[in-house]
């Protein structure tokens, strides 16, 4: 039984649990010293680890642990940087005796694919465009198996089992409100931007079923999903004979969803619904961080410092209520 989780750790704390590989190193200190770098996770969160001066002697063991290993560690809780760490003291591979439940540790949706499919398939199905209600069915149908369990990053926002659909639902929840508001949208652009803007990551990204990812696919480091998301739609557009227009704009949405060049996107938005794509997509990723930093947070404190929102230490207040974890199917009030 697992004693110990990620989001309840405190600094100075002694551990002995059992975690997850999500990566493994071993790496040349300053001081010419080697050590195992680690990067161990349980369905909480994440948490680097360092064990220091690691011997030669060692090294043929720690050579067969791989990412998705469960490993039993004793390590203190130390801080670098305003986050926390393991000092590894021991470290050894699960054995066959030890008592381990997968799901304390993979970190996953907060509801059932299922739904979450046959919620977004409903949106798609619904599309008064039939150019549009073809592509994204087609698409959503030949893509039930991955959209399962894939998860819609490596490391970041939605990198979790079932990611990559709770990120597309909520975006849809979030573009229906947004086209009640800006009734000048398209809103059947806007939906299927939703649901096509990054579903390449199923080729960018490299997944098991339980949504860990190990890295990137070889086209997906040299292309990355929003070039692989025009190709495929290039070629999806021309087999289904869709206007040179209509087909050109969903391209242009999908390459400027990132909005700068250091991100990925050559262009940024050149109309209406190709801009209310990118912020749909920036707001859930962001409320999706704060969210999963506040989560382990005690009230009354600060996060750790979050990377992809600009290193800031978020602030949890006194008496705050549990996040709601469960939505409606149907995206109405609870």
């Amino acid at each position: 039984m697992k004693e110990f989780y990620i989001s309840g750790l405190k600094t100075g704390q002694e551990v002995t649990d059992f975690f997850m590989v999500k990566s493994i190193a071993v790496k040349m200190g300053s001081n010419k010293r080697q050590y195992l770098d680690l990067l161990l996770g349980d369905k909480t969160g994440e948490i680097t680890a360092k064990k220091w001066d690691v011997a030669d002697e060692e090294l043929p063991a720690y050579s067969k642990i791989g990412e998705g290993d469960i490993l039993k560690i004793k390590a203190l809780v130390t801080e670098w940087n305003g986050m926390k760490q393991f000092r590894v003291m021991r470290v050894r591979r699960q054995s066959g005796n030890d008592p381990v439940e997968i799901g304390d540790f993979i970190k996953a949706a907060p509801e059932k694919p299922e739904d979450m499919y046959a919620y977004v398939l409903e949106k798609a199905q619904a599309l008064e465009d039939k150019d549009l209600q073809k592509l994204c069915v087609r698409i959503l149908t030949e893509q039930k198996e991955k959209l399962m369990y894939y998860p819609a990053a490596q490391k970041n926002h939605h990198a979790e089992l079932a990611g990559l659909l709770y990120h597309i639902k909520r975006m849809l929840m979030n573009g229906e409100q947004m086209c009640q508001i800006y009734r000048n949208l398209n809103k059947d652009l806007v939906l299927a931007g939703v649901i096509l803007h990054d579903m390449e990551k199923i080729n960018e990204i490299e997944s098991n079923e339980q949504g860990i990812s190990t890295g990137y696919s070889f086209e997906g480091q040299m292309l990355g999903h929003l070039i692989q998301g025009v190709k495929m739609l290039d070629r999806l557009t021309e087999e289904l004979e869709f206007p040179r227009e209509k087909a050109i704009m969903l391209e242009h949405m999908i390459l400027s969803h990132h909005y700068e060049p250091e991100f990925g996107s050559p262009k940024k938005p050149l109309f209406p619904e190709a801009e209310i794509l990118h912020y749909l997509d920036i707001i859930d990723a962001r409320m999706f961080d704060m969210e999963d930093a506040l989560e382990k947070t005690e009230p009354g404190g600060y996060s750790d410092r979050i990377w992809t929102l600009d290193n800031r230490r978020l602030y949890k207040p006194k008496g705050a209520e549990p996040a709601l974890k469960e939505e409606p199917r149907d995206g109405g009030e609870a």
